[in-house]
């Protein structure tokens, strides 16, 4: 019975297309591993390499894949709208066919190992392989990003899972998980500025928002969904605005749902204008708005094509469902 896993690497560069297609050529030398998607861009200067195969494979390409953007990115001169940490910002393992995970939570283990002890790097582990509840957070663990990176790693709080607690200023650090399946998603908006963007983001991710009392009290609220971590983004090369998500449990919150609020909130946002999901999508989550979008209908075809004009999927770029959705994928394989 063969087992699958997934491995989705950001690396911090997407204005270098030649330095991406090099890191992914280097994952995809790997026998048994099939790169899946690459997605580049350089308003975040980032790119998500999506990879599967067997988990000894994948696990090896994704040591290569890290040591070779090591080789070619320099954190000390990276500029993005993406938190980040390091030249391989996160690294996660998902569970795909006949594999569990505490099978990813192993292998995430082993990777954070031969990271730290063959690059010499510091390594947190996050999500469902966090050796601590504070961990469990990309968020808390990439409070600061790159630049606040070398005192962070003077508190002994934030001594590294794996590697030295030493900064490096051309790799940062890297975060290695295993989690469920996420949905990268973002909702393409014109808007009054990115502050309204900001605050659209707010109203919508779980952890919510601030604001002060009359009194002077910081009064936090919480966001409309759960499941969700949002922020605001200015694309400079489109000249718009993004609400960047992550979804980070399509059952509770799918995509569709988080799209009609967005649209539905004022707040200086003016025009949605569409979406995109940045890598590849779980088909459960764009059937269930093919479903949302038109009640009643049977197809899968029709489903899925209901799910990509109503979610504007094609807004930036073509969404290809073959390409896109992870079953299609690995069935054609």
């Amino acid at each position: 019975m063969r087992r699958i896993v997934e491995c989705v690497p950001n690396f911090s560069e997407g204005c270098d297309r030649a330095k991406v297609e090099l890191i992914a050529w280097t994952i995809e030398k790997v026998s048994g591993v099939d790169v899946l998607d690459v997605d580049i861009s350089a308003s975040y200067n980032r790119s998500v390499v999506t990879l599967v195969g067997q988990p000894e494979k994948v696990r090896e390409a994704a040591f290569r894949g890290i040591s070779r953007a090591v080789d070619l990115i320099d954190m000390s001169h990276h500029k993005g709208e993406h938190p980040r940490l390091g030249a391989c910002d996160v690294c996660p393992i998902v569970p795909i066919q006949n594999a569990t995970m505490a099978d990813c939570v192993t292998l995430a283990e082993e990777l954070a190992e031969e990271v730290g002890e063959k690059l010499a790097l510091p390594v947190y582990l996050y999500a469902e392989a966090a050796r601590s509840p504070e961990r469990r957070n990309l968020a808390r663990i990439r409070a600061g990003e790159y630049e606040g990176l070398e005192e962070k790693l003077r508190d002994s709080v934030w001594k590294p899972d794996f590697g030295p607690a030493v900064f490096n200023s051309g790799a940062g650090a890297v975060v290695i998980g295993a989690r469920e399946p996420l949905i990268a998603y973002n909702i393409n908006v014109r808007a009054e500025s990115k502050k309204a963007v900001d605050t659209v983001a707010g109203r919508i991710r779980e952890s919510g928002w601030t604001e002060v009392s009359e009194d002077g009290e910081k009064v936090r609220h919480p966001g409309a969904f759960r499941e969700v971590k949002a922020l605001g983004v200015s694309l400079d090369d489109h000249g718009i605005y993004q609400v960047s998500t992550n979804l980070t449990n399509y059952t509770v919150t799918p995509p569709h749902e988080v799209f009609e609020m967005v649209k539905g909130l004022s707040l200086g946002v003016g025009e949605v204008f569409g979406s995109e999901i940045v890598g590849l999508v779980p088909r459960e989550a764009i059937l269930a708005a093919g479903r949302f979008y038109s009640p009643g209908e049977e197809s899968e075809s029709r489903l899925v094509a209901s799910a990509i004009d109503n979610l504007r999927l094609s807004s930036l770029k073509e969404f290809d469902p073959r390409t896109k959705i992870i079953e299609y994928m690995i069935e054609e394989d």
